[in-house]
């Protein structure tokens, strides 16, 4: 690790109480204590929480961290861009120096926690986006309320999708990832299950008694992770509420074969052009109504932002923690240079009310591929990211197969290697996950849209 530890000291204007630490037992709780600012997240909070997660990791009294926010609104709303934008406004080079200096130290948390080597919980329990995506989408556990309201905003302030957006959003199944970076569609209360997003669904009212009930577990001596993980995986269903009534998957049926379909590809002029071909088909009208929505929402994009994070999730699902993190602090320092992101800031966050902000440039034809490269490109003495942790790294979350609901591939397998009636499936699925809260739903979504069914009335992988 590194040995200066200057960046991580309380700074003059630092508020002494923007994060709580709490201790029950074995659990130390984490919250985030702005709930005026939706607990935005700024450097105070992140200079206060680095410090704590490394004590905690070398304690032997810390078994289980927790994180959530104050208030009932939000986890956390994101990053305080706003002041970033305020400041590049007003300083200058000096405002772009601080900025980038803020994205590094943000960044350094939110690889710490992905390769945080002691189970870390985060309650998804109100507004979830931006930098509030980057404290909780890397944890192993992510629990999701009737709250829950998950976006990742940034194509339409000019930015790209950061704090590790580069890993998490291309493992989303099919182009679920493509499409939530492009169009900053939100996730509310239990899709943010269906989706990936969460690996847990409960109702915000037992979240206290969660967070005692942790607080109990004592794990053995010689537990791996992985097995600690499992032991909270199963004592989170204990307060298994159930799932709300009538909330099967959205992003389900003929609306994500679309998605799948329209984002497949891998510049942002075929994927307007496929959503004019949606909008335009003989086709259910709902599918109809979401193309010409979605259009909109992409009409309203940076062009400059949406290039870029296409061309970022398509190299993200190349990439390990450690070179999405690195990647992603030269690609906002890019960003920093670029007048779109103040531009986005100051017209859709601090004017009153929000205005229409004018990108540079503004259609997508005019941002050509050597624009988008620029921002990958790294050149020759360039500065890094130093990283807190090395030697951790993963190119997939390392416990995904076991917290989170079955995948599509998991579903696939089953039905191409196995002769199965579908309700055999359905079942030999939820029995795997114990009878996990949403298995039996998203098991249910998958066969309908990938399958069809034999005479003999076992089902077959493929629609056609």
């Amino acid at each position: 690790m590194p040995d200066d530890y200057a960046e991580f000291r309380e700074q003059p204007g630092d508020d002494p109480d923007d994060v709580l630490f709490n201790s029950l037992y074995g659990v130390r709780t984490i919250q985030l204590n702005r709930p005026k600012k939706y607990n935005a997240l700024n450097g105070s909070m992140i200079r206060k929480i680095i410090p704590r997660l490394q004590e905690y990791q070398k304690s032997a009294l810390a078994s289980i961290i927790v994180i959530g926010g104050a208030g009932p609104k939000a986890f956390c709303a994101g990053g305080d861009v706003s002041h970033l934008a305020n400041d590049i406004a007003t300083n200058g080079e000096q405002g772009k120096l601080a900025s980038k200096a803020y994205f590094g130290l943000e960044y350094k948390l939110d690889h710490l926690i992905a390769t945080y080597p002691k189970p870390y919980v985060a309650y998804l329990d109100g507004i979830t986006m931006g930098g509030g995506v980057g404290l909780s989408v890397h944890a192993p556990i992510r629990i999701a309320t009737e709250n829950t309201v998950f976006a990742m905003p940034e194509t339409g302030i000019g930015f790209f999708p950061d704090v590790g957006g580069s890993f998490f959003l291309p493992r989303l199944e099919g182009q679920l990832g493509t499409y939530l970076a492009l169009t900053s569609d939100t996730l509310k209360g239990v899709q943010a299950l269906y989706a990936g997003v969460a690996t847990h669904y409960i109702d915000s009212s037992v979240l206290s008694n969660l967070t005692a009930r942790l607080g109990e577990l004592v794990f053995k001596d010689y537990s791996d992770l992985r097995s600690r993980l499992l032991i909270i995986d199963r004592t989170i269903e204990e307060f298994n509420t159930g799932l709300p009534p009538k909330s099967p998957p959205h992003l389900a049926g003929n609306l994500r074969l679309a998605i799948d379909n329209c984002f497949q590809h891998d510049t942002m002029e075929a994927i307007v052009y496929a959503l004019e071909r949606e909008r335009d088909a003989p086709r259910p009208t709902q599918i109809n109504d979401w193309a010409a929505q979605t259009l909109s929402k992409l009409a309203e994009k940076s062009p400059t932002s949406l290039k870029v994070t296409l061309r970022q999730m398509r190299l993200g699902m190349k990439w390990d923690t450690n070179e999405a993190f690195r990647r992603e602090y030269h690609i906002a320092s890019k960003f920093m240079e670029h007048p779109d992101f103040v531009s986005g800031v100051s017209a859709r966050l601090l004017h009153k009310p929000p205005t229409r902000p004018e990108w540079q440039p503004p259609t997508l034809d005019q941002v050509n591929n050597e624009q988008v490269e620029s921002f990958f490109r790294i050149e020759e003495g360039e500065e890094g990211l130093d990283l807190l942790t090395r030697g951790m790294d993963y190119d997939r979350y390392p416990f995904e197969q076991d917290l989170g609901l079955p995948r599509e591939e998991d579903v696939e397998r089953m039905v191409r290697e196995r002769t199965l009636l579908r309700d055999e499936v359905i079942e030999e699925l939820v029995r795997a996950k114990d009878g996990k809260t949403g298995v039996r739903e998203k098991v249910e979504e998958i066969l309908a849209r990938t399958c069809r069914v034999n005479r003999d009335k076992s089902v077959r992988w493929g629609k056609y």
